[in-house]
């Protein structure tokens, strides 16, 4: 994959990522207890949305914080490479997922 390929990518993720916070923003809302109209089980089905919601949330802000991160290895020429071993990361690897920063050995743990 070609740098310029990589950024697009990561570009256009991070402003999926900004869309899908814009559409998930009402399941985070605070739930409310409205005794007359919600009963107990609807309360908790919705406490329940809540936090999958903000765990998506959660999720997505780590991704974009990995995007950041491997922008900024783009623009200083590190991209690509193993940030612990600093081997090349296998281009598949990197196909799949331009974000990634370790290759496949050390993200596995391995020497």
């Amino acid at each position: 994959m070609r740098e310029d390929e990589a950024r697009q990518r990561l570009t256009r993720r991070a402003a999926e990522l900004d869309e899908e916070d814009r559409a998930g923003a009402e399941g985070r809302a605070p739930v409310t207890l409205q005794q007359d109209s919600v009963g107990r089980l609807s309360r908790m089905d919705a406490m329940q949305q809540q936090a999958m919601a903000q765990a998506q949330e959660r999720r997505r802000a780590a991704e974009r914080k990995r995007i950041a991160a491997a922008l900024e290895r783009l623009d200083e020429g590190e991209w690509g490479y193993c940030l612990t071993c600093g081997e090349e990361i296998a281009a598949k690897r990197l196909e799949h997922d331009p974000s990634v920063a370790t290759c496949v050995r050390c993200a596995a743990g391995q020497d």
